[in-house]
């Protein structure tokens, strides 16, 4: 047997990832897991705010919600989830899930109907995460 070799790299990770894949493909009970993506852009083509998740059997899996300094608090983040939400329905997931760091976006989740379930403490020191799920 070979000596272990550190390797740091994007690609390599993304092959670890997708042996997992391929492994998980055969033994779970969902065959698909579909991206969901909505962005909103300027005239210019300028990203202004962007949602990205999967959907895959019941759920909707939240990766990013993110809305531009210049747009905050006039309602396009929960118009954004929203949105995903509703087409995360229309896919048949009937619950949505998600994590947020302490400083991130725990109260606007909380607005919405977002639960946290469970908090990971000293994360990655002194903050935490907060793993938030929601029935659609």
């Amino acid at each position: 047997m070979s000596q272990f070799v550190t390797d740091n790299s994007k690609e390599f990770a993304q092959s670890v990832e997708d042996k997992i894949a391929e492994f998980n493909w055969q033994n779970w009970e969902v065959s698909e897991r579909l991206p969901l993506g909505l962005k909103l852009e300027s005239d210019t083509g300028e990203l202004l705010a962007g949602f990205s998740g999967r959907t895959f059997g019941n759920w909707l899996m939240i990766d990013n919600l993110w809305v531009s300094e210049s747009l905050r608090g006039q309602k396009i983040g929960h118009q954004l989830l929203a949105e995903a939400e509703r087409l995360a329905r229309a896919k048949g997931c009937k619950f949505a899930i998600l994590d947020t760091l302490n400083f991130q976006a725990k109260p606007f989740y909380e607005a919405r109907g977002y639960e946290v379930k469970w908090t990971q403490l000293a994360y990655p020191e002194t903050g935490c995460k907060y793993f938030m799920v929601k029935a659609l």
